[in-house]
């Protein structure tokens, strides 16, 4: 019995490390990607990557190292203005909508 609760107590605990960001707040966020990434995250231009169906966990890190400045080259720069005013959420919520995406 005492497994039994001890294991129930992890998996409610690793509940909020598997929550995804609020779909509706990442689709209104992504308003500003529109012009390089397009309307769902599928481009139109072969410069910008495509961002629909893209892995969450993948799009958020890649979000935080933007803002950190750990990317460099390329669009490193541009991104790093668009993502410097996000919020850890917006980050969240945006690399929820994009994954949500068909690619």
């Amino acid at each position: 019995m005492k497994k039994w609760v001890m294991l129930a107590g992890l998996t409610l605990c690793s509940m909020s490390a598997l929550a995804k960001g609020d779909l509706k707040a990442g689709e209104e966020k992504a308003v500003m990607c529109v012009a390089c990434h397009g309307a769902t995250g599928k481009v139109s231009v072969p410069l910008y990557p495509n961002l629909a169906g893209q892995n969450e966990e993948y799009l958020a890190h890649a979000l935080h190292a933007y803002k950190k400045g750990e990317r460099s080259g390329g669009q490193a720069e541009i991104m790093k203005a668009y993502v410097s005013g996000l919020s850890d959420s917006d980050i969240d919520n945006l690399a929820a909508w994009y994954a949500s995406q068909k690619p």
